[in-house]
């Protein structure tokens, strides 16, 4: 089959399918991306019984498919389409998950033709129906991963629409977002937000927030 991309990007390997988890060799490699980490985190919380959280599969366009037998057909060309909604779904401690991934070069921002008006209504929708609904936002340059849920970024993100600044600033991200910690085993560790952040209180409880 012949799989065409959108603006060039190719298509990732899902290591979920993987039965076994292999830590020495998986979770060795240098410079992964942060879609790949996260990836390979979640990985790591279904294994260890922590949550069931998987990337959702792009949505494939099938333009050519050959009958070579009445029983059987075989596409020969598609297209990768864009994602309607978000990266990430699933659940944690009996509550739904749904998160957007962003990595940037920008060591002052993030640019906000990254991101899509449906995947921001698809958020406010999953928090309003009682879901946990976030962006994990690397910047590289700094070689700092933040968890911003959704309400602090709508904030800034309505405000593009006044004339405002079109991007996230690093600054903004840094005060109300909540830096992610790296470990061996995770390397984008964001259930430890999530229990501090959403399940344990704290000053900062965003579940808290939900519920106003």
């Amino acid at each position: 089959m012949h799989l065409k991309y959108p603006k060039g990007s190719r298509k990732h390997k899902n290591p979920i399918n993987d039965q076994s988890y292999k830590q020495s060799t998986q979770f060795g490699k240098r410079g992964m991306t942060l879609e790949k980490e996260i990836i390979e985190t979640n990985k790591y919380y279904l294994v260890t019984d922590l949550a069931v959280i998987h990337k959702k599969p792009t949505p494939i366009q099938v333009v050519q498919v050959d009958y070579p037998k009445r029983s059987a057909a075989v596409i020969k060309e598609a297209y990768y389409q864009q994602p309607s909604t978000t990266d990430f779904n699933g659940l944690y401690k009996g509550k739904y998950i749904d998160f957007e991934a962003k990595q940037t070069n920008n060591k002052t921002s993030l640019p906000f033709s990254n991101i899509h008006d449906h995947q921001v209504q698809h958020m406010k929708k999953v928090e309003e129906h009682g879901g946990i609904s976030f962006f994990i936002i690397r910047f590289k340059q700094h070689n700092e991963t933040f968890l911003l849920p959704i309400r602090p970024f709508i904030q800034v993100w309505e405000k593009q629409f006044e004339g405002n600044r079109k991007s996230l600033q690093y600054q903004y991200i840094k005060e109300h977002g909540y830096l992610i910690p790296f470990t061996l085993q995770a390397k984008v560790d964001y259930l430890k937000v999530l229990d501090s952040v959403y399940f344990n209180g704290g000053d900062n409880n965003e579940s808290r927030r939900q519920k106003s």
